[in-house]
């Protein structure tokens, strides 16, 4: 097993800077996800660690070796990518012997490896089938399957559930996170998917245009996110973010369509006339008829769409000229049309510099 370093990595595509300078300190064992939107440059840090893209400055260190100028096949490591890449004139077997075969691996050891990594993912009754006969989260399978066989120190993974149905991804999720706990292979998983970041990672890198905004525990980047970008990014719904000017001493803040008391933590630390971004997440807006556990601000909202989920409703409506979501019980959810007093938990909010986006801390 290994560590992954990667310092001040950067990459151009001639005049076009994809990535400026990563910095990122993955742990021996840790399962590492790097996400963002399309474009941020996710991808192209794992295929530089990989060895498929060359990188323009910088240092990659895969446990003690710097691989910057080492092939893919020096670096130790196994990759499984979103299309499954699987030969269909060959057998499962066939597929998962196939990397072995390459470095002259004796049978013996290869029908060991193939057999152990087949038990291991469920799949040793499809190992005589082609992979035509087989449905998505089987292929996937095997494609980890070939990744495991090689037992390498670094298992990189790029967006390998994109091509699965919903509840498929929901499954397939949770057996590749089973199985990194198992096999306790250093594991970096590139997705864009916010909510398979925040179930399967140790830690989560967020990208944006190349920069890194934020690396810590999912629990880190949810409750205590590093900018405004990061708020809106993690979280299902998203954060709600509300542009507000600070009045009266530092103890009122007034955006469009809304006015409310300074949370008590950040009273001694805003000045009067600051530009700030107000968030709450949609969790902590409730009905008039709940019960608040604190001091609360209130938000008029006129609400445009209900969606009923069964176990809550996620309420969408207007603040003046922006919007806003709520998670509510579908016993005290309002109805389309209607105008209503949601109340924000002060202890809750999180406030940002508005022209910087950086958290204002406190």
């Amino acid at each position: 097993m290994a560590r992954v370093t990667l310092r001040d990595v950067k990459k151009n595509y001639g005049d076009v800077t994809v990535i400026e300078k990563l910095n990122l300190e993955i742990k021996d064992e840790e399962f590492v996800v790097l996400v963002g939107p399309s474009g941020c440059g996710k991808s192209t840090a794992l295929r530089m660690v990989a060895g498929l893209e060359e990188i323009t400055a910088g240092t990659i260190e895969i446990g003690d070796r710097v691989v910057n100028d080492l092939a893919p096949k020096e670096r130790d490591i196994a990759m499984v990518f979103q299309s499954y890449a699987l030969y269909p004139h060959m057998t499962v077997r066939e597929n998962l012997e196939f990397g072995l075969r390459l470095r002259k691996f004796p049978k013996e050891e290869m029908a060991r490896l193939v057999n152990d990594a087949a038990e291991i993912l469920g799949i040793e009754t499809f190992l005589d089938r082609k992979p035509k006969a087989l449905s998505g989260g089987q292929r996937q399978r095997v494609a980890v399957g070939r990744a495991i066989v090689r037992n390498p120190s670094v298992f990189l993974f790029d967006e390998p559930l994109s091509n699965l149905d919903a509840k498929l991804r929901v499954q397939m999720r949770a057996e590749i996170s089973k199985l990194q706990r198992r096999l306790k292979t250093t594991t970096i998983y590139v997705t864009h998917d916010q909510i398979e970041a925040m179930t399967m990672g140790d830690r989560i890198a967020i990208l944006k245009d190349g920069d890194l905004q934020q690396f810590g525990t999912p629990l880190e980047l949810y409750e205590t996110p590093a900018n405004s970008f990061v708020a809106s990014f993690i979280g299902t719904p998203p954060m709600n973010l509300l542009t507000a000017t600070v009045g009266e001493s530092g103890a009122r803040l007034r955006g469009a369509g809304f006015e409310m008391a300074v949370p008590p933590r950040f009273r001694d630390s805003l000045e009067e006339g600051r530009d700030v971004v107000v968030g709450i997440r949609p969790e902590h807006l409730l009905a008039e008829s709940e019960e608040p556990q604190g001091e609360v601000g209130t938000i008029t909202v006129d609400v445009e769409v209900v969606e009923p989920l069964g176990h809550e409703n996620i309420v969408h409506g207007a603040v003046a000229d922006a919007f806003i979501t709520a998670t509510m019980d579908p016993q005290t959810s309002p109805q389309v049309g209607d105008r209503v007093d949601l109340r924000a938990e002060l202890e809750w909010i999180h406030l940002f510099d508005a022209a910087s986006t950086s958290r204002i801390s406190v």
